[in-house]
């Protein structure tokens, strides 16, 4: 059976913990090397991934490309206005194309609906980089930075401010998966989607929704933002206003526990979401993040390769 990762429920909780494991050991495994060189076992040599991107990308694009040159394969790069899809083929047609041409693709893509249709036709495993409903690669590069600076996910105290977005969504998805706690400072009206929330419930999650930002951040142990105003989302004016008593400063972080981490999946506004001072203060692990996204989709390429 062909596994894709659509969200990070198509894993489960056990894989989820097995994949972070994994690229744990893979990262400090090539410790300073040069970053191009492949993996001593080279786990995925003479694989293709392609990748297709109907949104801008610096950090997708780049990690995945790494990912797959770690790994001992290589990766090809599909602008969405430079395909047949961008001029009307059909997302079936495109999936059943590639299935034939590569061993997997990865899409960063708005509509979720696209996502799925497209696993649904490809007999090759599908990887979400990113829609307008969740982000799972991002959510596992974070965890795997939580884990590095020594918090355990089970009980995990985290705290978000601002936007119910697509990154939310997929960290409340991953509270119901590993057993951590979430309390979302934000504006009524800017909610993550309810069946992310009534799912996380179910699994035994503690989603907490307050409009007071010291209260969601009080004795957290890591503090994560976003953008206020997501790509090609309208009404930005709108939302930047609404947002603005949930910015993280220095005050707000002097809430959260003392070895609280700061967390934002990048690019930042500086100066809206974030200050300069925290961005680049001793408690931000932004840096790590971001690097980490190589690290994670090592291992979630693995698995969709039945590889973990």
């Amino acid at each position: 059976m062909t596994r894709h990762f659509i969200d990070l429920t198509d894993a489960g909780g056990d894989a989820v913990a097995a994949m972070l494991n994994d690229a744990l050991d893979r990262k400090v495994a090539r410790k300073a090397w040069p970053k191009g060189k492949a993996d001593a076992d080279a786990p995925l040599a003479d694989r293709v991934l392609a990748m297709i991107f109907e949104k801008n990308s610096t950090r997708t694009r780049v990690s995945f490309d790494m990912a797959m040159r770690q790994l001992g394969g290589s990766a090809i790069i599909l602008e969405a206005g430079s395909t047949q899809l961008g001029r009307g083929e059909t997302v079936a047609d495109t999936a059943r194309v590639l299935s034939r041409m590569v061993d997997a693709i990865m899409i960063r893509t708005d509509d979720h609906a696209k996502i799925e249709e497209l696993a649904h036709h490809a007999s090759v495993p599908v990887i979400n980089g990113l829609t307008d409903l969740s982000h799972p690669c991002q959510i596992m590069a974070d965890l795997l930075t939580i884990v590095e600076r020594g918090h355990a996910l089970p009980g995990l105290q985290l705290a978000w401010l601002g936007d119910g977005n697509n990154v939310l969504n997929s960290l409340i998805e991953a509270a119901g998966l590993m057993k951590f706690s979430i309390r979302v400072g934000g504006p009524a009206g800017y909610e993550p989607d309810a069946g992310f929330v009534e799912r996380a419930r179910a699994a035994g999650a503690e989603v907490l929704f307050t409009q007071d930002p010291r209260e969601a951040v009080a004795g957290a142990q890591a503090v994560v933002t976003d953008t206020w105003v997501s790509m090609g989302q309208a009404g930005g004016d709108v939302h930047i206003a609404a947002m603005q008593p949930y910015q993280v400063d220095a005050a707000l972080m002097a809430t959260a526990a003392k070895d609280a981490v700061f967390m934002h999946c990048l690019p930042a506004h500086r100066g809206e979401e974030v200050t300069d001072e925290v961005m680049d203060g001793p408690q931000s692990v932004i840096w790590d993040e971001a690097e980490n996204r190589i690290h994670a989709q090592k291992s979630v390429l693995r698995w969709v390769f039945g590889q973990i």
